[in-house]
């Protein structure tokens, strides 16, 4: 194992703390684990408060800031956060607008956001609760009941983020997030077995020259193998998956990500194709975001997330935005 650690047991803490280090415009407390706005509460505004096993960075918390995240609660490598981790988090963020819980569709991150819900509801926070589950590669895994939850956080967390920092009400927030999810569809590939530090060895086997269609985000089995590919033939299965269930009738928010170990130089040329293929189907794209943004370790792949897009969501999406990993206007 090469890994830029000291010791598997701590390497959650050493981020954080290095994290902390590098951006002053974060409170970040490593001892509870809970990365929040440093202006937080902000007086008379929804918080959006999301979290998951770490392992997948920059998500959540290099989402949090002003325009979207308002906190973000780490787990364990690939291991879902606690709830008291979320009601702490919770109770810091509250203004007393209420508080947005961001979900991936993962057995762990659901039951303990639910029984999160349920004790800060107890201390008189009021909670409303988005589930994501974008992914359409497979459904009712081991890992979830029902679809895996993807890409389609970034733009849930993005554009409710956008609705909340407007100042709009809590009900309006969690609308405006599940509107996003509905209208967002995401397919992803490995080209490798990512390697946690716990483990020190490849998650699952793949051989060389094959690539599994549809991994999920911890490794989880996709659709199938098959021998390896090319850029094209890759995105004119991703795409078309997508599309197959999305059936957009207007323009898409289109994010093209790497799964941690992809260089931009080969996601850049990916999207080149997948914008062919949205092209090549009749689907206008207004906004393309390629990067390193919902990841798995060190695995080498990419995903595609489409969501369709309305004027208001365009608008939201198009918003301000000042976190670690995600920044635009202003």
């Amino acid at each position: 194992m090469r890994m830029l650690i000291n010791v598997p047991e701590t390497v959650v803490d050493d981020a954080l703390r290095g994290m902390a280090a590098a951006h002053p415009e974060l409170t970040v407390d490593v001892e509870h684990r809970v990365v929040l706005r440093r202006d937080a509460p902000v007086a008379g505004k929804v918080a959006l408060v999301s979290g998951g096993g770490s392992g997948h960075e920059p998500l959540h918390g290099g989402f949090v800031g002003p325009g979207m995240l308002a906190a973000a609660c780490p787990g364990e490598v690939f291991t879902s956060p606690v709830p008291d981790q979320m009601v702490r988090a919770a109770a810091a963020v509250d203004s007393g607008a209420g508080v947005l819980f961001v979900v991936k569709n993962y057995t762990g991150d659901v039951l303990n956001f639910e029984m999160a819900a349920e004790l800060a509801e107890d201390e008189g926070i009021q909670i409303a609760k988005v589930l994501v589950d974008d992914d359409v590669a497979v459904r009712d895994s081991l890992y979830t009941a029902g679809r895996r939850g993807t890409g389609a956080t970034l733009f849930v967390e993005k554009i409710a983020g956008a609705s909340a920092e407007e100042g709009a009400p809590l009900e309006r927030v969690e609308a405006v997030a599940r509107r996003v999810n509905e209208r967002s569809r995401s397919f992803g590939v490995a080209l490798s077995a990512c390697t946690t530090p716990a483990k020190g060895s490849p998650t699952f086997e793949l051989p060389s020259g094959e690539l599994e269609l549809g991994i999920g985000i911890h490794g989880e089995p996709g659709r199938e193998r098959r021998p390896m590919m090319t850029s094209r033939e890759i995105a004119d299965f991703a795409v078309d998956a997508v599309l197959e269930d999305l059936r957009p009738s207007g323009p898409v928010l289109a994010l093209v990500n790497g799964m941690g170990a992809t260089p931009l130089l080969e996601l850049y040329g990916f999207n080149a194709e997948v914008q062919r293929v949205l092209a090549e189907r009749g689907i206008p794209v207004a906004r393309t975001l390629v990067g390193n943004y919902v990841t798995s370790l060190d695995m080498a792949g990419c995903s595609v997330t489409l969501c369709e897009a309305d004027e208001e969501l365009l608008r939201l999406w198009d918003a301000p935005v000042q976190t670690p990993a995600l920044r635009w206007g202003r």
